[in-house]
């Protein structure tokens, strides 16, 4: 079986980042993801795209993200259209 990631752009210290975790893992399980964390302080595409508007979770494809505040709901209605 191969293993899906959900990928976490995020980097050191950030408080907003932790408040998504809570939203994040309840939903892991469901979609039987594993959480993948990227620090975007170590590229700088990822710095530009994502500097103002970290944590973003995504799938892999750099343009279809989900940004910063999101409810719990949103990421499930979010992840249900993708997976």
């Amino acid at each position: 079986m191969v293993e899906r990631k959900l990928i976490f752009y995020t980097t050191l210290g950030c408080s907003l980042c932790e408040k998504a975790k809570v939203e994040i893992w309840p939903l892991l399980e469901k979609y039987q993801l594993t959480l993948q964390p990227v620090d975007i302080a170590d590229d700088e595409q990822l710095s530009r795209l994502f500097g103002w508007s970290i944590p973003v979770v995504g799938l892999g494809v750099i343009e279809d993200v989900l940004c910063w505040p999101f409810a719990r709901e949103e990421l499930d209605h979010w992840l249900s259209e993708r997976l």
